[in-house]
């Protein structure tokens, strides 16, 4: 009897303990489930107060977790593709990976269609070698068959070579693998057609994101109305090679939307599935924010100038007017600094954390100090003696125009004393003044006959106002004989 009594006491006690393994499972499922929610919307710095009143929205909702447990896991398998049939309008993918691909997704619009101009901006602002680096794949993502049939015979008109050369690749998804798009959330309390139009737009770039996965190293999300700066690849290419040995997922080459944006085409898949995952919640430039989050990359990096221009006028939604302009946008801007290793340093006294390296870097970040008295100065002192052919220095922004350099000098020098920490140069020469708050000069190889080995802009007369020094460019000629 005692016998008996004990395994049923065991037994009893193996079914208590089930059913604490299931709770604590349901319970740690659900938690995984808020946590990663939560991290998704509040994420450091980037809350915005749309943000927040989706996650009350979200928390009315009710949700099914094996569904989000199941997505999540498909999320975590990072090579993995979505299985879709594209069908094929123009040209297919060359067996040989090339640098960068430019993917682009285009529908009919009301007003307006700036899609073949783009593709030409694309080419024509292409060096011949540059050519042989680049793919570019536009997804033609109506579902009017008759717009894709012309738009497919303008491109195959006007682009014959390049589709040929495998350069130029036209591509549809069919209707069939959409998600529904009708009934979605209203989250933000837009307007149903505006939430169908904006979670299909997520879908669009989901779809090809996931075909150009595996076309080369590198891709750039760009929109069918954009006007590209000349030889803008070799502008990638050497700000890609100068971040080197750095961490980062997303690389921005325009200030606007998600035009510009590159990223290493290891991340597409995942990225796929992140749009799709989440098609209905937010307008995809938002989704890219919070993926490059989600990857531990917390801040922009966004180089100057930017390398790509919104040029349309309308929007593809609706044909409402869209006059966004990236201001920092140059046509010429392949011709990107060098501004070689250099120590930097200031006596201004510097306003919190905007230190005197953010003027010198090549992201969008300054430096900023206080009021500055006549006889301070910013030193940059070369690692190695320099030949110089262009200074550009810009200070003050848009929004704080009025803390410029109101009156200084740019000089350059030479014979280096003092230690490595200290180490300044006992000569300079005067190069010119600042002009509204700017300077800039060219020809400076011919202008200074010594191996550069400082430089330095000083204040010639000290101003109430704070100054903030927005970039600093230094381009090279050859390197001076040892």
């Amino acid at each position: 009897y005692a016998f008996l009594h004990m395994r049923h006491s065991l037994n009893y006690f193996d079914k208590m303990r089930c059913l604490r393994k299931r709770s604590a499972v349901s319970f740690l499922g659900l938690l995984v489930i808020c946590l990663l929610f939560m991290n998704l919307y509040i994420e450091d710095g980037y809350v915005l107060e749309g943000d927040k009143q989706l996650i009350r929205e979200t928390a009315t909702h009710q949700l099914n977790p094996e569904r989000y447990v199941h997505t999540f896991k498909e999320l975590s398998n990072f090579s993995g593709s979505i299985n879709i049939s594209y069908r094929y309008l123009a040209g297919t993918p060359l067996p040989r990976k090339r640098y960068l691909t430019i993917g682009l997704s285009s529908v009919k619009r009301k007003k307006g269609n700036y899609l073949l101009e783009t593709i030409k901006s694309i080419f024509e602002q292409s060096s011949y070698e540059e050519l042989k680096e680049i793919s570019v794949v536009v997804q033609l993502a109506d579902f009017d068959s008759a717009w894709c049939d012309g738009m497919v015979q303008d491109i195959s008109q006007k682009f014959a070579h390049h589709i040929i050369a495998g350069r130029l690749i036209v591509i549809h998804v069919p209707e069939e693998y959409y998600p529904v798009l009708d009934g979605l959330k209203r989250n933000y309390n837009d307007p149903e057609d505006r939430v169908k139009f904006r979670s299909k737009q997520n879908v669009d770039y989901a779809f090809l994101l996931n075909f150009c996965a595996n076309l080369s190293d590198y891709y750039v999300m760009l929109e069918d109305d954009v006007r590209c700066s000349k030889n803008f690849l070799t502008a990638v290419k050497k700000v890609i090679t100068s971040r080197e040995g750095s961490y980062w997922v997303t690389l921005e080459f325009s200030k606007l939307g998600y035009i510009g944006k590159l990223y290493h085409s290891h991340d597409l898949p995942r990225l796929a599935h992140f749009l799709l995952m989440f098609y209905q919640e937010m307008p995809c430039d938002w989704l890219l924010i919070h993926f490059r989050g989600l990857l531990a990359q917390k801040e922009v990096i966004r180089f100057k100038p930017s390398l790509f221009q919104h040029m349309g006028y309308y929007s593809s939604y609706k044909g409402a007017e869209n006059k966004l302009k990236d201001d920092d946008f140059e046509e010429e801007s392949f011709d990107i600094p060098d501004n070689p290793p250099a120590n930097l340093h200031t006596n201004m006294n510097v306003f919190e954390n905007y230190e005197a390296s953010k003027a010198y870097s090549s992201i969008d970040e300054y430096f900023w100090g206080k009021a500055p008295s006549s006889g301070d100065f910013y030193g940059i002192v070369f690692e190695k003696p320099i030949k110089i052919s262009k200074i550009k220095v810009v200070t003050g922004t848009e929004d704080r125009q009025n803390d410029i350099l109101h009156h200084g000098a740019l000089e350059v020098g030479e014979k280096i004393v003092g230690s490595k920490k200290g180490r300044q140069c006992t000569t300079y020469l005067r190069l010119g003044e600042f002009k509204n708050g700017n300077f800039e000069i060219t020809d400076v190889e011919h202008k200074v006959l010594f191996d550069i080995n400082c430089m330095r802009i000083l204040v010639t007369k000290s101003q109430k106002e704070w100054l903030i020094i927005r970039s600093i460019s230094v381009w090279t000629s050859q390197t001076p004989s040892q």
